[in-house]
């Protein structure tokens, strides 16, 4: 075990016997959902994860440790302490040396995950070429760390506040594998559709864990993206998104937001305008993406 990380004493015994551990990021908890949802979303995806035979292992930087699992103490500070920053790959160094809180995003849940040898990590959306990114050059770091980090990502697609077109091309220029989870359209986060197809598609959990075994065992380096869509019933049509994602992201541009910040100020913005009901989406795939990063595990532990 790598000797800078701290791993909770149940993730610990997971993670030596070869058993399912799913990691679970904390930027959707200190700046993705309001308090106290944030913490009522947090418990019940780790127990989600648990009724489905895995170890969650949400993932942190606290007091300049990055810890593998976190006591409910723990996540109560992450969704409360405004101190708390957002930490991507490029600032875990910083975080760490300076003793900080940090919430690692998606490219930097996947770098710690895969240094505490998980493979299996449930998020809700992916980032990724960001809207006017051919001029601004605004493109998640998320992208770059699947194609160099062997984890298997599960998604509700790309963030619908971003360009899911050149998303989708910049994975492909990058080697990354983006599955649909029983669907052959490429899911927008709060939608189910997005007007792509995915370039492959498989149905059951164990397809999944046989994919991620030939990639690697193929020598192969990097990450797949596994698209589940939100599901039916639960979803907000990607027609009624579009007028409100316009307008969030024109207040956006006429608050002069910017980088990392951008992204935590357009979902809450979404929040605001569509009365709660975007939340309550959020929250619904959030879950769906935990039962299936459960069943994933269990699957992908099953081969060894």
């Amino acid at each position: 075990m790598h000797p800078m990380l701290r791993l909770t004493p149940e993730v610990e015994a997971a993670v030596a016997a070869g058993g399912p551990v799913v990691a679970l990021e904390s930027t959707i908890i200190s700046h993705g959902m309001p308090y106290p949802d944030n913490v009522a979303m947090a418990l019940e995806v780790e127990q989600i994860i648990r009724d489905g035979g895995a170890t969650p292992a949400t993932i942190a930087i606290l007091d300049g440790i990055p810890r593998i699992g976190l006591s409910a103490d723990d996540l109560e500070l992450l969704a409360s302490d405004p101190s708390v920053v957002k930490v991507s790959v490029r600032d875990l160094p910083y975080v760490v040396s300076t003793k900080a809180h940090g919430a690692t995003t998606v490219a930097a849940t996947m770098r710690l995950a895969a240094l505490a040898g998980i493979r299996v990590f449930v998020t809700g959306g992916l980032g990724g070429v960001h809207r006017g990114g051919e001029d601004s050059m605004d493109v998640s770091a998320d992208l770059t760390e699947l194609a160099v980090t062997d984890v298997a990502v599960i998604s509700a697609g790309v963030k619908s506040i971003l360009d899911i077109g050149r998303t989708l091309e910049r994975l492909e220029t990058l080697g990354v594998p983006v599955v649909g989870y029983g669907s052959d359209e490429f899911p927008s986060f709060f939608s189910r559709v997005s007007g792509h197809r995915v370039p492959m598609r498989l149905d059951t959990p164990e397809d999944l864990a046989a994919m991620m075994r030939a990639k690697w065992d193929l020598g192969i380096a990097g990450g797949v993206s596994i698209a589940n869509p939100v599901p039916t019933g639960e979803e907000i049509p990607a027609s009624d998104m579009d007028a409100v994602i316009a307008r969030a992201l024109a207040d956006c541009d006429a608050r002069g937001i910017r980088g990392k910040d951008i992204t935590p100020y357009l979902l809450g913005r979404i929040v605001e305008l569509t009365e709660g009901a975007s939340l309550r989406t959020n929250i619904a795939l959030v879950r769906n993406n935990a039962r299936l990063g459960a069943a994933l595990a269990v699957a992908y532990s099953a081969l060894d």
